[in-house]
């Protein structure tokens, strides 16, 4: 089981991230959300940059093959303030979720009074999209049964996570200038050196409601600067720094 948040700290802060005339949604997810102990608030999702962000252009069009999208912008700069409020305020723990998740309460109860610096966990994934490369890192964690894996590879979606003030600073630092996605971001572990731990099986489950950021994502790679030679060659070092970091996590085990 896991250590309890000291005196100081005990409060976890649980943000939902959602627009602000986002009325309905707010409302589903209030609904859902009434019979949780925790406090919890609605967060103002961003609509545009965030101070400190710096947007590169070339490089998003070269990792992407086409620009982000006002969405995209917007699902940044909504993590990245709240990041940058925690460490301004010196929060020491947050749960941060969208407001279009199914949220299994009664895990995120204990989970929220869990100090998870203390046991070495400084970034939590509630949700990931798409199955990756993972091992078992801690078996039982709060519940028999439920796991925490380290994912290592793109598994995407910023649906729900738990963060603590140290993560938030290291995530904060690498992610000022914006060359992707932010989810994407997050999970380049080998590159920010922060654990993409993940919990299995997940607490939370995404709704199926339109997502605000939209399909443009999904379209062809058409920028010419993502099948130039430099970015081809520079997502083979990626592709190989992944590979690095699976093979040093099995050495590990």
């Amino acid at each position: 089981m896991g250590d309890s948040l000291p005196e100081s700290g005990k409060t976890t802060e649980v943000l939902v991230v959602s627009l602000e005339s986002a009325s309905a949604r707010r409302a589903a997810f209030a609904a859902r959300a009434a019979d949780t102990s925790l406090a919890w608030r609605f967060f103002d999702a961003c609509t545009g940059p965030a101070p400190g962000m710096t947007i590169d252009e070339p490089a998003i069009r070269s990792n992407k093959g086409r620009p982000m999208s006002k969405g995209e912008i917007g699902c940044y700069a909504s993590h990245f303030s709240i990041w940058q409020d925690m460490i301004a305020r010196g929060v020491r723990q947050a749960i941060v979720l969208e407001d279009d998740t199914v949220v299994d309460w009664a895990y995120l109860e204990p989970l929220a009074h869990t100090d998870l610096h203390a046991e070495g966990i400084d970034y939590l994934r509630l949700y990931a999209k798409r199955p990756t490369w993972q091992r078992v890192v801690r078996r039982d964690f709060l519940q028999h049964s439920r796991a925490i894996v380290e994912l290592v590879g793109l598994a995407y979606g910023t649906q729900g996570y738990a963060i603590t003030l140290e993560g938030a600073r290291r995530l904060a630092g690498h992610c000022r200038i914006v060359r992707r996605p932010i989810d994407d971001e997050m999970d380049r572990s080998w590159a920010h050196g922060l654990p993409n731990l993940a919990l299995y099986p997940a607490p939370i489950l995404e709704a199926a409601i339109v997502s605000d950021i939209g399909n443009s994502r999904f379209g062809p790679k058409a920028d010419p600067l993502y099948h130039s030679i430099r970015q081809k060659a520079w997502r083979a070092l990626e592709r190989a720094r992944m590979r690095m970091l699976k093979a040093r996590r099995l050495l590990e085990r």
